[in-house]
């Protein structure tokens, strides 16, 4: 399969393959954006970890603000558990910069500009035209092990989150 665009998996000639959206016993695509740094960042910079990828709709808004946050008051809670946490959203790479220098976030936000990834996941719309909020959580070999999908309580994004990491420590 040859690499075109931003992503590994799914492309060809420049347009996205059809494809069911992630689910939990699916492996991640591999995927290279970037970051608020403006530094490119494939899956494989996190090989080896769990990871906690979630999508959400726009930097700097209320609810993805308070998302951002909570993510980061419980950072040390992930890394304890041995997860990495990763936003992602269409936003480009000086908004993602503003919105994690303002909000003092230590985790990666990644540049999805084109929306490829998130349509590649398979990240539904809210009401058909809001970008939607889903969490992911992988084991270490990228398999999906957790997903949650809601738009509304971005704080349950964190919790049910973390409660599953404690409930399935490896």
């Amino acid at each position: 399969m040859k690499k075109i665009g931003i992503l590994a998996l799914g492309l060809f000639a420049g347009s996205i393959m059809a494809q069911k959206s992630v689910q939990v016993g699916d492996t991640l695509p591999s995927f290279s954006l970037k970051n608020q740094h403006g530094e490119t960042v494939e899956l494989s910079k996190y090989a080896g970890k769990k990871k906690v990828v979630y999508f959400y709709p726009k930097d700097d808004t209320p609810g993805c603000t308070t998302q951002a946050c909570s993510f980061r008051d419980a950072y040390q809670d992930f890394e304890e558990l041995g997860a990495v946490v990763i936003g992602i959203s269409a936003d480009d790479v000086a908004s993602h910069k503003k919105f994690a220098e303002k909000y003092k976030l230590s985790f990666d936000l990644l540049a999805d500009e084109k929306n490829e990834l998130r349509k590649l996941f398979g990240v539904p719309k809210t009401m058909g035209m809001i970008p939607g909020r889903v969490t992911y959580v992988t084991d270490a070999d990228n398999k999906v092990v957790f997903m949650f999908n809601q738009m509304s309580d971005t704080k349950d994004h964190i919790t049910k989150t973390l409660a599953f990491l404690k409930e399935n420590k490896q």
